[in-house]
């Protein structure tokens, strides 16, 4: 029978006892044994600085795995603050966008109402529901005769010198302007009182 190279990692199934490098047979407890006097001999070989350092060693591993584990947890809260705060700027654009395209609809119910056209008919029920509608998403009216004039939110079309007033002032709205919250929607056309030089 030709001879087999054994895999030093296979158990022995012959029955014989294994043998150490000199030949000698020795013992599963005799390994065993000399197993654990290394591992003692390693123990105490270590001085009391090497234990130390090995001791600092695994309290800077656990810390270094917090501290990676702690940066993590803050990145996921961050991203997810990111998003919802682009969901919700995302939808308030939406929004200001539709009611962008509703506004010349609005722009001729408010004329119609101003001239009297709206009274009795059903018109102005619907112009009460369109207003109802744009009041739910929070659109207000920007530009009122008499408010002072901000250049962020009202566009001056018309320049009027006044000795009584002080400071710009709107004269006159052309075209009402609008706003979503801070966002503006549309500017308001105005003619404004000027302080005369």
């Amino acid at each position: 029978m030709a001879h087999k190279d054994k895999n030093p990692d296979e158990p022995d199934l012959s029955g014989q006892e294994p043998h150490s490098e000199d030949g000698d047979t020795a013992s599963v407890g005799g390994i065993e044994d000399l197993i654990a006097a290394q591992d003692a001999d390693v123990e105490t070989s270590l001085t009391d600085d090497d234990a130390a350092l090995l001791a600092a060693a695994e309290r800077d591993l656990i810390a270094d795995m917090r501290n990676d584990m702690l940066r993590a947890q803050a990145e996921l809260v961050n991203f997810r603050t990111r998003v919802e705060r682009d969901r919700v700027a995302n939808r308030e654009a939406v929004i200001a966008e539709v009611l962008r395209t509703l506004l010349p609809a609005m722009d001729d119910m408010t004329r119609a109402e101003a001239h009297g056209d709206l009274e009795g008919s059903p018109l102005a029920v619907v112009a009460q529901k369109l207003r109802a509608g744009f009041e739910k998403y929070g659109l207000r009216l920007v530009g009122v005769k008499g408010e002072l004039f901000d250049p962020n939110f009202h566009e001056a079309l018309v320049q009027l010198p006044n000795p009584d007033v002080t400071v710009n002032t709107i004269a006159d709205v052309i075209e009402p302007g609008y706003a979503l919250g801070d966002r503006l929607i549309r500017a308001a056309k105005v003619a404004v009182h000027v302080p005369e030089e």
